[in-house]
């Protein structure tokens, strides 16, 4: 198991060289925001809703002051508008009062922060601070149980499982592989089995469309000839050939 696993994570380093968060970010704080906010909504729309919301309260000292009103109106595109306001607010105040108005780069420090879980916590630690944690969002719940690398179905437990089969200092590059794939290929309801460049090393090949021509019909994002889910990009996945997408509101 350990082998094939770490040869499905070699083979998706090679089909998504440029994979990186989805969520566009220039600081952690921006990034702690953006993971909250991400909750039961696209990356794409939280991408299109928070420049609005960092244009207007731009540090945790900015948003801990925010007239919640003003924030929910900001936040009404990303659903659930008025807790991730509570949220949002209360990790600001948080943060102003604990840490001196910077976000902490320490797991026990972040879960105890309003709307931040473990999930949240090591999207921000691996990407913000360039320390290795594993984000067990739904799509990576998907395709681990998929290729039968755990059975498990709580997240802290496929974290702990998915983690002991790699070193640490693959966790975050192999959560942003794993996430990859799912959003583009390996999809929930129709996997293009026949456009998935791991499929001899796939235990669950033949759930989806094994058909070449069909299945490549179903891949999303850059494949898909669709822009992406980041407004502004890394260089390496434009020089890819992805598309950046379009702001909130654009046709």
């Amino acid at each position: 198991m350990v082998r094939r696993a770490r040869r499905i994570n070699r083979e998706l380093a090679e089909v998504y060289p440029y994979a990186h968060p989805e969520l566009d970010f220039e600081n952690p704080f921006q990034l702690l925001v953006a993971t909250v906010l991400s909750a039961q909504t696209t990356d794409l729309r939280v991408n299109q809703t928070t420049p609005g919301l960092f244009g207007r309260y731009p540090t945790p000292e900015d948003l801990a002051v925010a007239n919640p009103e003003e924030v929910e109106e900001i936040l009404r595109p990303c659903g659930f508008f008025r807790a991730k306001t509570r949220s949002v607010i209360g990790l600001s105040k948080a943060l102003v009062a604990d840490f001196g108005g910077e976000v902490p780069g320490r797991l026990e420090d972040l879960v105890k922060l309003p709307g931040v879980g473990r999930k949240t916590a090591f999207v921000v630690l691996g990407n913000a601070f360039g320390r290795p944690g594993i984000t067990v969002d739904t799509h990576f719940q998907r395709l681990v149980r998929r290729w039968r690398w755990t059975e498990e179905t709580d997240p802290d437990k496929i974290e702990a499982a998915v983690g002991a089969l790699f070193p640490k200092s693959d966790w975050t590059d192999l959560s942003h592989h794993v996430i990859w794939h799912g959003r583009r290929i390996c999809h929930a309801r129709k996997p293009a089995c026949g456009a998935c460049p791991i499929a001899p090393l796939c235990p669950a090949y033949g759930e989806g469309e094994t058909d070449p021509e069909k299945a490549k019909k179903l891949l999303k994002y850059e494949k898909g000839g669709l822009p992406g889910q980041r407004l502004n990009p890394p260089q390496a996945y434009l020089d890819a050939g992805g598309r950046p997408a379009p702001p909130l509101g654009a046709a």
